[in-house]
């Protein structure tokens, strides 16, 4: 019986079976490149969207918390235009719709969320039941409280000249006649784009003198 030979070299027919073995594996890690790529861009996407999401949701909602604290003024029962002031929550009184009361605003920080809490005044005589405080969910993936804690409010006084320090803790509430708010906007802390900043102030009319 004649023995069969082998050879490793190209027949007139195709590659031998290394030269097939070795294509597949160059283009498996190939596809798997391309698909780890792909996911990395969409994933980035993804959260870029999401960041510039955030960032708009902030800018509007400071735009609408500086209207409500330029207008803050005494309550509907004759409270002080500001009831409590702290690194991370404020409440003031304010008209926010154009009515006849002045609405109780509360701003505070939940997790990684700024809400806004509303208390219209009822009854005869007037009163803020804190029962009916209305919440909103306003600025989401808040990151003040990561890494380097950064107030979200900061607070001065009639001296504030653009660099003056704010008043310390605890606040002066008598003393405040400007405030100023800041976020950091991070979607997700471990990953990049880093956190966006916005910022921004106002000065209550109602209480300002020199400002």
């Amino acid at each position: 019986m004649p023995l069969l030979k082998f050879s490793s070299r190209k027949n007139a027919q195709g590659a031998t079976l290394p030269e097939v073995i070795v294509g597949a594996a160059i283009f498996a890690v190939l596809a798997l490149v391309v698909s780890l790529f792909q996911r990395d861009v969409f994933s980035f996407n993804r959260i870029l969207s999401e960041s510039l999401g955030n960032q708009q949701e902030a800018r509007q909602a400071f735009k609408s918390m500086s209207a409500e604290i330029r207008a803050a003024s005494q309550s509907s029962l004759g409270g002080y235009a500001i009831e409590a002031a702290a690194t991370s929550s404020l409440i003031m009184y304010t008209n926010i719709d154009a009515d006849s009361v002045k609405e109780r605003v509360r701003y505070f920080l939940s997790g990684s969320t700024l809400y806004k809490g509303v208390i219209k005044p009822v009854g005869n005589p007037l009163v803020y039941n804190s029962a009916n405080e209305v919440l909103t969910e306003i600025v989401h993936n808040v990151a003040n409280a990561t890494s380097t804690p950064t107030p979200i409010f900061t607070y001065y006084d009639s001296a504030y000249d653009g660099t003056t320090a704010p008043l310390g803790n605890p606040v002066s509430i008598l003393s405040i006649r400007l405030i100023r708010m800041t976020v950091f906007i991070d979607q997700n802390p471990l990953r990049d784009p880093g956190p966006t900043v916005i910022t921004t102030q106002a000065a209550i009319r109602n209480l300002k003198s020199n400002l």
